[in-house]
């Protein structure tokens, strides 16, 4: 039996070589064990949140972030200067060159991008491409399957002897390390889904050292191919350069030019040198368009249920005027891919087999088939099974919660637990048992959000040095490592939902409501223009699932162990954002439910028995890491566990799991063989999943055996109403969409219950995609067609309407908003282009994976003309790598007289929002210094107006707190009469202010705080 009490199930270092080493001998997973204690410096300071509030001062006895050297205070000191501003992301694929950990403080641990691995070293990078498989422990007992990194060849140049690899940047699912020894430079990108990597040097000639003699299968100008450790690579130089190869190295002037790239093909070295040479061939087409940057982008088409995914890539080609890349893509993605054919080619890889597209990016299509507060009462609101019912619920009445931890995990395991009682309480009309639940809601999330000063324990801390907000008591790392924040905070965020359904007023933005979406942003902050938080901090865009550990340092890369609390997190989104009418909260948790439920199928379950390798003998891992997967757990061997840590906690938003019933049958099974025998631990949770392939089954065993101990978030009473309703509803049908995202289709026997939640004060109707519509009351849950059922009282939720075209959509702007976008699709003009891929119109086209691009000099310009003369409140610009570091955004009525309404002269980048006023008909941004050698380039231009004059403040919906740190509002407040800095205003990027006689310049849009004197904080001013 397992403890009372067992540690979290999630991924931290408490026993780094435990149960996930039994493959030492290929890879080894190792951890720091430096922890560092900060004191003290006085008492909390609390900063305000509406009625909640969190503190900027650590907490007694409190533990920062640690790493090497001084990562507590400056989470910056591995990056270059050149590395964009903001917060550092962490938990991502390559997060230990960043966050440098335990025994590599100078380099980094494998960086697993699929398809090939990398790991810097002192002379540059190294490369490998595995497609045999490790395998540890055995198909009955815990094990592991992973495809270590085994350097084949090191990229560099010749004499590199770095003491360390810096961070020069990053984008969506690339980084670029770099490398300098005061005489020789290499800067690298590499990224997921890149076969090619990308080189820029200097000092000396390319040298590519590989672990062996190559052979050489083609040597022909500046290509050369070759193949090491029964696998081909191919190295492109510039126009005129040749390689050389001396046994087991291959040198390259690079004809002076100093760029290169290394490509590894999907090839084996047995193959045919014909075969080699062609796909070297198509690869060469792309080898000189260096990739700059990634990014995605999606839609929620709620008519339609579908999500749409859009994975960009920008090139910049260093030779001649080619565009894309290839492009290798993995199952979760091409399995759903539209407007796209790949090769006949593919990768091995730890998540199966990859596939191979080329050009600028891809873009995929799939269902979104809902998720539900709870599963409707169609079997147990009546007879026994109401009497069986009613009597669990009230044995809650008194400790709904059942607190077990005082820490974010354990609280938000007992608040996750009240909030399950509460909806099935609610649907049973047993209001005091709802009551009860709903009243330790509110009090234990209104202590945790509210700070006080000398306050140590339920209190939320912001650090502004890593752009997190930290739960103290922490547990299992939240602190030092950042492990785990979306499996905390999506706890406390699902309950406030539930909360918010009954009591709008606790859950309004002016109350407790900043505070949830604060925890949300943190976890993964679904607002690219909020600089406090990195963007998606937890979720890995390219693999589609989270990662657990802040740093990744371990040598098999980062992991996640429970992917189902990853679920919880971005159900919570949809259930926030459904409750609250905060549609781009909502629609982040839509995207971030769909994508992530094709990675679980495909990764954690293998639906298909397609990406496992096929000797592992496992259908189910309950780790992915980078380099693979494991049969078990960080903290208890018990098959029950190992299986169940991906079904906790069992919800409305864990339906996905149903996708496949037949593989869900087939994991219980394999659990039943491995255990021995039916499971005695943790039946609760395993039934529950039962019950999404076989309800009937899952319900015979709870009726035999309900004498049983309950998971510790778990209670008997939801138990046994998940598993009773399930047998009335059957399985999930994946077939039908809803035009509503509180909606979800099951079927029995063939026959369809069709089931929708509104949870708002109007009524609502839903149409699903087969054509039936469904008329759901204010406040209620309704089933109709096999089974027919409805209740519930929730008449608090928030309103929402579909998205259009954007993730974050604009919401209907009242008379004097400032959010009407003007600039979409009107007429855009500029000073030059690139080529003619990237023209003017491009940006202003409301699609943020295509951009212009001006040539390559100073000064260049581009502006739209609205059509009109309009009132104008803000612009906002997304530039491409290549920036603009000094510009102006210039206003015009003729398009001749121009007025300046913003200077930048340090401008780095990103997205940028600067606030305008007045009317015009022009609108341009006048670029006078490039931030690259390259020109200015932009995704997106946008004009903001709709005022009849002055400057305006965006809804509340879309705007940060003004007293949280370091954000950047939407819209800046007006500035006092004076130019002397101000605490409480709103600064836009490249305001100019006083203090104590001297000029600064503001250098991030933020709202200013006392102890935010411009001396203070370099990286908000700067002396002008």
């Amino acid at each position: 039996m397992h403890p009372p009490l067992p540690p979290s199930p999630h991924a931290r270092p408490r026993s780094p070589r435990g149960r996930l080493a039994g493959f030492a001998a290929a890879v080894v997973v190792a951890v720091g064990s430096g922890v560092l204690a900060v004191a003290v410096t006085g008492p909390a300071e609390a900063a305000t949140v509406g009625a909640g509030s969190y503190t900027e001062t650590l907490p007694a006895g409190a533990k920062l972030p640690t790493g090497c050297g001084n990562m507590s205070a400056n989470p910056r000191q591995y990056l270059t200067a050149n590395a964009p501003a903001g917060p550092v992301p962490t938990n991502d694929w390559w997060s230990s060159l960043l966050f440098k950990k335990g025994d590599e403080c100078n380099f980094s641990q494998p960086l697993f991008a699929g398809p090939a691995a990398y790991r810097p070293v002192a002379s540059g990078l190294g490369l490998s491409y595995q497609t045999d498989a490790a395998i540890s422990g055995s198909a009955t007992g815990l094990g592991e399957y992973h495809y270590p990194y085994a350097q084949h060849v090191v990229v560099g140049v010749a004499g590199l002897n770095a003491t360390q690899s810096l961070v020069d940047g990053w984008s969506d699912w690339t980084v670029t390390p770099s490398w300098s020894d005061g005489i020789r430079t290499m800067k690298a990108t590499i990224g997921h889904g890149l076969p090619l990597s990308y080189y820029q040097v200097t000092g000396g000639d390319a040298l590519l050292t590989v672990t062996g003699p190559p052979t050489a299968w083609q040597n022909s100008g500046n290509r050369i191919g070759f193949s090491i450790g029964g696998h081909d690579y191919v190295a492109y130089g510039p126009t005129g350069s040749t390689w050389t190869l001396s046994g087991s190295t291959i040198r390259s002037s690079l004809a002076g030019k100093g760029y290169f790239s290394v490509a590894v093909l999907p090839t084996l070295s047995s193959a045919a040198t014909a075969d080699k040479i062609a796909l070297a061939d198509t690869y060469g087409q792309y080898a000189h368009n260096h990739v700059t940057g990634t990014r995605m982008s999606y839609t929620y088409n709620q008519g339609a249920g579908t999500v749409n995914t859009t994975y960009a890539f920008t090139t910049t080609a260093r030779e001649g005027g080619g565009t894309g890349t290839v492009i290798a893509l993995y199952p979760h993605q091409w399995r759903y891919l539209t407007g796209s054919t790949p090769l006949s080619r593919t990768y091995v890889s730890p998540r199966g087999a990859m596939k191979i597209v080329t050009g600028g990016g891809f873009q995929t299509t799939m269902k979104y088939t809902g998720v539900l507060p709870e599963i409707p009462a169609v079997g147990d609101s009546s007879g026994s099974d109401l009497s069986t019912v009613t009597a669990l619920l009230n044995n809650e009445l008194n400790n709904p919660a059942d607190f077990r931890g005082d820490d974010t995990y354990w609280t938000g395991k007992g608040l996750g637990r009240a909030a399950r009682i509460a909806e099935i309480a609610d649907q049973l009309n047993i209001t005091s048992v709802r009551d009860s639940a709903l009243n330790v809601i509110r009090t234990r999330l209104t202590d945790w959000f509210t700070a006080s000063a000398g306050k140590s324990a339920r209190v939320f801390y912001y650090d502004r040095n890593w752009g997190t907000l930290i739960g103290y008591p922490a547990s299992y790392a939240s602190d030092e490592d950042l492990n785990d924040h979306h499996f905390h905070y999506g706890y406390y965020v699902a309950a406030a939902a539930t909360l918010a359904k009954f009591d709008p007023a606790w859950a309004a933005r002016g109350q407790y409501g900043g505070m949830v979406d604060l925890l949300i942003r943190d976890a993964n902050n679904y607002d690219r223009g909020d600089t406090r938080f990195p963007y998606l901090r937890d979720f890995d865009i390219y693999e589609g699932h989270d990662w657990a550990s802040g740093h990744g340092a371990f040598g098999a890369g980062n992991n996640q162990e429970s992917s189902s609390e990853g679920q919880n997190f971005a159900n919570a989104l949809i259930q926030w954002g459904q409750a609250t009418g905060d549609n781009a909260v909502r629609d982040a948790g839509i995207w971030l439910h769909t994508t992530q439920a094709a990675a679980i199928n495909e990764y954690w379950f293998d639906v298909r028995n397609e990406n496992f390798p096929a000797t592992w003998g496992h259908n189910y891992s309950a780790i992915v890491w980078g380099s693979g997967g494991a049969y078990a757990t960080w903290f208890s061997g018990e098959h029950a566990m190992v299986v169940g840590i991906n079904m906790l906690p069992m919800t409305g938003g864990q339906l996905y799991l149903g996708d496949y019933p037949e593989s869900v049958k087939a994991t219980y099974a394999e659990l039943v063989r491995n255990n021995g025998g039916e499971p005695t631990a943790w039946r609760d949770m395993l039934w529950q999943f039962l019950a999404l392939g076989d309800p009937d089954a899952a319900l015979a065993k709870f009726r035999a055996n309900s004498a049983y101990t309950s998971e510790e978030g778990e209670s008997k009473a939801h138990t046994f109403h998940w598993i009773r309703n399930l047998a009335a509803l059957g399985q999930v049908d994946t077939t039908v969409t809803a035009s509503h995202p509180l909606a979800k289709v099951f079927s029995k026997n063939g026959a369809k219950t069709y089931v929708a939640s509104n949870i708002t004060n109007s009524a609502l109707t839903v149409t699903y995609s087969d054509g039936r519509t469904l008329s759901v009351p204010a406040g209620k849950t309704v089933a109709s067609g096999a089974t027919n059922w409805s209740g519930g009282n929730a008449t608090g939720g928030g309103t929402t309407t579909p998205p259009t075209t954007s993730p974050t959509p604009t919401p209907t702007p009242t008379a004097c908003t400032g959010d009407v976008l003007l600039s979409q699709g009107k007429t855009a003009t500029a000073s030059s282009v690139e080529n003619a891929d990237y023209q003017p119109g491009l940006a202003v086209d409301g699609n943020a994976a295509t951009r212009w691009s001006s040539a390559f000099a100073d000064p260049q310009w581009l502006q739209v003309d609205l059509g009109a003369a309009q009132p104008l409140a803000r612009v906002e610009l997304s530039w491409e790598a290549a920036y603009g570091k000094a510009y102006q955004i210039q206003t015009s009525t003729d398009g001749s007289a121009w007025t300046t309404t913003a200077t930048v002269t340090a401008g780095t980048g990103g997205n940028v929002t600067h606030a305008v006023s007045g009317t015009a008909r022009y609108v341009r941004m006048s670029g006078t210094e490039r931030g690259t050698p390259y020109g200015y380039s932009l995704y997106e231009f946008k004009v903001f107006g709709g005022c009849s004059g002055g400057t305006t403040t965006p809804p509340a919906t879309t705007t940060a707190p003004t007293t949280a740190p370091t954000t950047a509002p939407t819209t800046p407040a007006t500035d006092p009469a004076a130019t002397a800095w101000a605490a409480n205003v709103a600064y836009p990027v490249g305001r100019i202010v006083t203090y104590n006689g001297a000029r600064y310049r503001c250098l991030q849009a933020h709202t200013s705080l006392t102890g935010w004197e411009p001396p203070n904080v370099p990286a908000l001013w700067a002396t002008s």
